[in-house]
């Protein structure tokens, strides 16, 4: 290695960019504050932006934060995920060292994946697909931050964004979203001008735009000025105004390019100037001696940063002739040592970029080799977790499919255990780019075990313990590779990595290859018609059934096997999420019994799930609950936050159905402190709507909005976000808000297009019901009710279909009494409720009102209680009686009213006035004719204003906005508002000025 280099800057004083170092200070400032922050540093290529972070990290430094970099790679280890990551991580380690390994106590195996410093990288549990160990990996990094930056400051800068790849993008947005109360800077480079159109970097630089988290640095070119002063720094004297005129238009003000005009000026580079740009950055280097120039290739092609060892090993010069050469270019600023000190790289990724594309063709293929064949005759060369995907590159550079197949696979395979599942695919494509230009010899020499996972076929030669590990703990190690495997690999890596449309085709592909062969495979056919029915749905073409059909057809009278188990799981999934029934609770036993014989304990896991809920759609709910809960004892102890998600997000649905939604509340919430952010932001959003569901059927509306919202911000894929869309639209219409309810069922029906979920479509039968009763549009309710009845009400459907049975008594009454014999009644709240229609179609009969308002009262069900309640009362007083009666009745009409105040129930509350009114039973003081209601609770000219505005459902800030006041000063006008109306929340006193039409009601 080199000793003591004398290195010359270019541009010793840092010219300019005062305003953007002091934003970058004040972020540093913020963050010492413990206000995590985010930076996006863009700008044209050579315009400043790395000089500008070595100024702010320098700065950075003199507070005592502690900085780490690392820069993403263009070239040479293209298929190494989470690289700068790694490097910054790597950097922290060897500062920290054991305050960071206290900070990852009891996560090192999963967080080894980023940084295998801590020690093997095999986590506690990962099944065959799991899709959200990503995400979880993306959790105990951001935790990792937190704890480093909770008493110091932490400054990571990730170089060079538009080369990053997927996984990286995807941590630093996470990052970005998730780091809280710390004391973090987290930045990233760019180059601007790289940034085309179709740019991966394009989507993440637009979601960072909507966070206001996110600070944004854009440079721009130097002033003439600016060059002037860069001219004479480089020159060390002031440079004549022509020269700078002529610097300053051929330049263009980029800083970089005025370097390189400058040292042609200063003769440190003999060459005439050139009219190409790329000419221009190659001038200095072509001046070097040709050892020197030999090296600056080598390093051109071996990716951001080249190990001296390695060099030495493929460079073809002796050590000391090595070290000259070194020596030469570091002294004219061409390269620069690395920071670890073991390596050199360029010291601008423009001059790299303009010494390889000016290599040959053949040149950079044998350069390629070279390296490849360095590294695998002595791996200690390069870091042992770099390694696969580096060697995949060289390979694959060097254009030889015999080595750069099995390299590919491997560092696939890498990929994959890294949760890198875009860069796993991206290998992938490339093996499925060389398969056909691979020996056979090398192609028999490839192994199943060794490079793929997605595909299980091997069929158990006995039954296997409830520990059995997976994902494929059955595979024989001979089994020797096949296309079908690759496509199978491929096909799972692209439906993770969001390549969903690529996963598509893939499946096709395979499944014609599959039957040209002649269907001698059944097996394997059915496991891809099975993915394909996921990507059906996923994708939003239908529901996928004429997929799983073909799936469990081709499987019938096979052995035992682990695909097997997948497929038949799969099949009782569709079964019990479209139509239920018996068959779904028999298919999925027998997914239970296969997978337990096959040792997959995952898919076992999820078939017994799948048995419990079709169980209680089938009628034996308590059975069904037992089952589940009892999944949720195993799952408890261990770290399967994907199962744990849909363990506790199912046993919520069933208890909601069984009308027990204080159970699924706790339930959803206990599910969602489980998992907390180490899952995708859908199966949050699938948690979040069951908390929301329930909820609103409790009326507790308020409560309802904050995780309805939160599912609708957190959504991916129509059929969930339809299903946000139908809790948020129910909570419209019962608190009076027809125009959102219409939007929220409008957005609904659209994603719902090809879905037959009956979760799904009868509740946008009931929201359009509801919708139509509200806007007094008989026609349109009785459309949507006969709809309804006509697609009718598979097993597991009862607990929607007699809350829109008992809104159709209102519009057909013949048409439900018709249904009523054959509806099953599992609960004691589809008991109620059938209480509820015998004595709406019977009419005013009071006895059979008092038995409905009893089936209710044990039920979590106030707004339903209420209405019945109100219903009960005009019973009583249509059939006339003493004051008693109307005591009874006045006292029915109060217990309504206050539960639908409560809630914010407008619309019922609105509907028992009325009646009440008509009775002379109101309670609360009502204004007379031509007198201000707002006049007898006392409330005041800016009162009436704020609380106008209360009702429209405006926030303190919004008021104040619209009334030109302070926040402050809205907040102190609510809280006399709800004094004066005598009520606890925002909610109530909206409730109660539109019941007492204290404020105008908007036309």
């Amino acid at each position: 290695m080199l000793g003591s280099v004398q290195t010359q800057s270019l541009s010793p004083e840092f010219i300019g960019r005062g305003a953007e170092l002091r934003k970058l200070s004040a972020v540093l400032a913020a963050a010492d504050g413990c206000e995590p922050q985010a930076v996006l540093i863009g700008g044209e290529a050579g315009i400043g932006k790395t000089r500008l972070v070595e100024e702010f990290l320098a700065a950075a430094r003199t507070t005592g934060a502690v900085v780490a970099v690392g820069g993403c790679v263009e070239i040479g280890a293209d298929g190494l995920p989470f690289a700068p990551v790694s490097t910054a991580l790597r950097h922290l380690y060897r500062k920290l060292g054991a305050e960071l390994t206290a900070a990852v106590a009891g996560q090192e195996a999963e967080l080894a994946r980023l940084l295998p410093e801590l020690g093997p990288g095999t986590a506690a549990h990962r099944g065959v697909h799991d899709e959200d160990g990503r995400v979880r990996l993306f959790e105990l990094t951001a935790r990792m931050l937190e704890r480093l930056g909770a008493e110091r400051t932490l400054v990571v800068v990730v170089e060079d964004l538009h080369w990053a790849d997927r996984s990286t993008r995807e941590l630093l947005s996470y990052l970005f979203r998730s780091l809280q109360r710390c004391r973090v800077v987290v930045a990233a480079t760019y180059r601007s001008d790289d940034i085309h159109r179709r740019h991966p970097l394009r989507p993440f630089l637009a979601e960072t735009d909507r966070l206001r988290t996110v600070e944004r640095v854009e440079l721009a070119r130097f002033t003439r000025d600016e060059v002037r002063r860069q001219l004479a720094s480089i020159l060390s004297g002031p440079p004549d105004e022509a020269r700078v005129d002529e610097v300053f238009a051929r330049s263009d003000g980029n800083p970089f390019f005025v370097e390189e005009l400058a040292c042609s000026y200063r003769g440190g580079c003999p060459t005439a100037i050139s009219d190409s740009l790329r000419d221009l950055l190659l001038v200095r280097v072509e001046a070097l001696s040709e050892p020197a120039q030999r090296v600056a290739k080598f390093v051109a092609e071996g990716g951001n940063t080249v190990e001296y060892r390695l060099l030495e090993k493929i460079t073809g010069l002796a050590e000391d002739d090595l070290l000259d050469a070194l020596r030469t270019a570091v002294g004219a600023n061409i390269l620069l040592p690395s920071g670890s000190g073991d390596g050199y790289r360029f010291r601008h990724s423009l001059v790299r970029e303009a010494v390889g594309d000016d290599l040959l063709p053949g040149e950079r293929s044998r350069i390629n080799r070279r390296y490849a064949e360095a590294i695998e005759a002595d791996p200690t060369l390069v870091r042992a977790d770099e390694r696969a995907a580096r060697l995949a590159s060289y390979w694959y550079a060097a254009h030889d499919p015999q080595k750069a197949l099995p390299a590919v696979l491997r560092a696939a395979a890498e990929a994959r255990d890294r949760h890198a599942y875009a860069e796993q695919y991206r290998m992938l494509e490339r093996a499925l780019e060389l398969w056909d230009d691979a020996s056979p010899e090398v192609l028999a020499a490839l192994r199943a075990a060794d490079h793929v996972e997605a595909y299980c076929p091997d069929t158990p030669a006995d039954d296997r313990g409830p520990d059995a590990p997976d994902p494929c703990p059955a595979r024989d190690p001979d089994t020797p590779l096949v296309f079908l495997d690759l496509l199978a690999e491929i096909a799972v890596a692209a439906r993770l990595g969001g390549e969903r449309e690529r996963a598509f085709t893939i499946t096709r592909r395979a499944l014609r290859l599959l039957e040209r062969e002649g269907g001698g495979d059944p097996l394997r056919a059915a496991w891809f018609w099975s993915l394909r029915s996921r990507l059906v749905e996923d994708l939003g073409r239908g529901d996928g059934w004429e997929e799983v059909a073909r799936s469990r057809e081709l499987v019938r009278g096979l052995p035992p096997s682990a695909a097997h188990a997948e497929v038949l799981a799969h099949v009782a999934g569709w079964i019990m999420i479209h139509k239920s029934g018996t068959e779904g609770i028999t298919t999925a036993r027998h997914a239970v019994e296969l997978a337990r014989r096959s040792g997959s304990r995952d898919t076992e896991l999820h078939a017994r799930l799948t048995l419990g809920i079709l169980q209680a759609d089938n009628g034996d709910i308590e059975g069904g609950i037992a089952g589940i809960e009892e999944v949720r004892r195993i799952v408890a102890d261990q770290r399967m936050p994907g199962l744990t998600a849909r363990v506790h997000g199912n046993l919520a649905s069933v208890l909601e159905g069984a009308g027990r939604s204080v159970e699924a509340v706790a339930t959803a919430r206990t599910g969602l402190s489980l998992i907390g952010t180490q899952v995708s932001d859908a199966t949050r959003a699938w948690l979040l709507t069951n908390e929301a569901e329930s909820l609103i059927a409790m009326g507790r509306f308020e409560e309802a909005a904050q995780p309805a919202g939160e599912a609708l911000r957190a959504v991916d894929g129509p059929f969930l976000r339809a299903g946000v869309h139908l809790q948020l639209g129910l909570l419209a219409v019962g608190t009076g808000d027809l125009d959102a309810a219409e939007a929220h069922h409008g957005a609904a029906a659209e994603a719902l297009r090809h879905d037959t979920q009956p979760q799904h479509w009868i509740p946008l039968r009931m929201l359009g019901l509801r919708i139509a009763l509200g806007r007094h549009r008989p026609e349109q309710a009785r459309e949507q009710l006969h709809g309804a009845l006509a697609e009718g009400f598979p097993p597991g459907t009862t607990r929607y279909a007699w809350p829109i049975l008992e809104l159709g008594t209102r519009v057909d009454p013949d048409a439900v009494a018709a249904v009523l014999p054959d509806l099953d009644r599992p609960t004691a709240l589809t008991e109620a409720y059938a209480r509820w229609i015998e004595a709406a179609l019977a009419g005013g009969d009071p006895q059979l009102w008092a038995a409905a308002e009893t089936a209710f009262a044990g039920q979590e069900r106030p707004l339903q209680l209420a209405e019945i309640r109100s219903r009960r009362a005009e019973a009583l007083l249509a059939a006339g009686g003493g004051p008693d009666v109307r005591e009874s009745a006045g006292r029915l009409f109060c217990l309504a009213l206050e539960a639908a105040t409560r809630s914010g129930a407008v619309p019922l509350a609105d509907a028992v006035a009325e009646v009440a009114q008509r009775a002379r039973l109101l309670p609360g003081p009502a204004a007379g004719p031509g007198e201000d209601p707002a006049a007898s609770w006392h409330l005041t000219a800016r009162e009436k204003d704020v609380l106008h505005l209360v009702a429209r459902g405006r926030t303190n800030r919004q008021i104040a906005e619209e009334l030109f006041i302070s926040p402050k000063t809205a907040s102190v006008h609510v809280s006399n508002i709800l004094a004066k109306l005598q009520v606890a929340t925002r909610t109530e006193a909206a409730a109660l000025a539109h019941r007492l039409r204290l404020v105008a009601t908007e036309g």
